[in-house]
């Protein structure tokens, strides 16, 4: 299990050249006018992870496999998307297929490349495109909440269920909050997943600086952490250029390239990790002398289901996963040191995974 995250800001923001960085292609056209994103560009890329080549490295793996994540580049919102201007609703549609949402905030002065708005204030372009999502979803509510009335008078339960977390929704919407503010008990979890609401979806702020100011960001990448913050979103600074230098450079130039710019890693790892804490996301091993793969997994996942990421019949058969923690695969330099050490266990169905433990699964086939 990987994710997907959309891309989305106004247009001349950066985001198709942050999509260019990290997809590593030339696929979303970049260029200085509004709608050059005709089409979502979809690209995946892996997620790197260190620990994963050091595992490799001990057990003599063949081939490393590293999970991916899928970018999806959505064409510039603008003001009115809700009510079809510029390219409109078809956009919105294609953020709906995501798990998340990254704002790309302009955080830079450039005469050279214009704003729609005629201005630099990242906060507010942030306000523009939370409002437009907003809109959408009371539009999306309104229709939704018509069309199940009929349902409702025959007393269909999950139709009831369905009003009821709608109204929740359109309530807090009317009331200016978009609908990830709203507490959803675990019961309901299900069903509100299912009403896909655009403002549901959780936000990582990503702020498009100066070169220059890659490193620490600027005054208004600032002012758009205290606003995540307030919010209880997340946020991170990255350079779109930078990025997208750096991945046209051989990883040993890049390396270099990094230093000099005062930069301890590339903006797409503070991404991926951002967007793994914003899902409540974490990684697992498997290794031995063919390969060593990750695997990505909600924090919370039993053994069996994460057998199930691998295939269901390890999930349904599921009897029994070997387990050692990353750490302590490390120190013992592989599994037979680990188990020497005794910190090789067995755990059982309702062993909870935790984020870098190597696992063997055994189940019955």
């Amino acid at each position: 299990m990987g994710f997907r995250m959309g891309i989305v800001g106004l247009p001349n923001v950066g985001k198709s050249t942050l999509f260019n960085a990290l997809t590593r292609t030339a696929a979303a056209q970049a260029a200085n006018f509004p709608f050059c994103t005709i089409e979502p560009n979809v690209g995946e890329v892996a997620v790197p992870d260190a620990r994963l080549e050091r595992l490799a490295a001990i057990a003599g793996s063949k081939q490393i496999i590293p999970t991916r994540i899928t970018f999806v580049d959505i064409a510039g919102l603008v003001r009115g998307a809700s009510k079809g201007e510029g390219l409109g609703n078809q956009f919105l549609a294609n953020i709906r297929e995501c798990d998340a949402i990254a704002h790309v905030l302009r955080c830079f002065e450039d005469g050279d490349i214009t704003h729609v708005e005629g201005r630099i204030d990242p906060v507010a372009d942030a306000e523009t495109i939370e409002t437009e999502l907003m809109l959408a979803d009371l539009e999306s509510i309104e229709r939704r909440l018509a069309n199940l009335s009929r349902k409702i008078k025959g007393g269909d339960k999950e139709s009831l269920d369905q009003d009821r977390l709608l109204r929740v929704a359109q309530a807090a919407l009317n009331e200016g909050r978009p609908a990830r503010t709203v507490q959803v008990a675990e019961d309901d979890l299900r069903q509100w997943r299912m009403l896909q609401l655009l403002t549901a979806k959780p936000v990582l702020y990503v702020c498009n600086v100066e070169e220059a100011c890659a490193a620490n960001g600027n005054g208004q990448s600032a002012r758009v952490a205290e606003m995540a913050r307030a919010q209880g979103a997340a946020s991170v600074v990255i350079s779109a250029r930078i990025e997208e230098e750096i991945s046209q450079l051989a990883p040993d130039e890049a390396a270099m390239f990094l230093e000099e710019m005062g930069l301890h890693e590339a903006g797409l790892d503070r991404l991926i990790r951002a967007g793994y804490a914003l899902l409540g996301l974490q990684t697992y091993f498997t290794v031995g002398p063919k390969e060593a793969r990750a695997w990505t997994i909600q924090k919370g996942t039993l053994a069996p289901q994460a057998a199930g990421v691998i295939h269901g019949d390890f999930e349904k058969g599921f009897i029994r996963s070997e387990t050692i923690a990353y750490d302590d695969y490390i120190a013992g330099n592989g599994e037979a040191g680990a188990k020497e050490a005794g910190k090789f266990r067995v755990e059982g169905k309702t062993y909870e995974v935790q984020d870098g433990d190597v696992l063997h699964f055994l189940f019955s086939g």
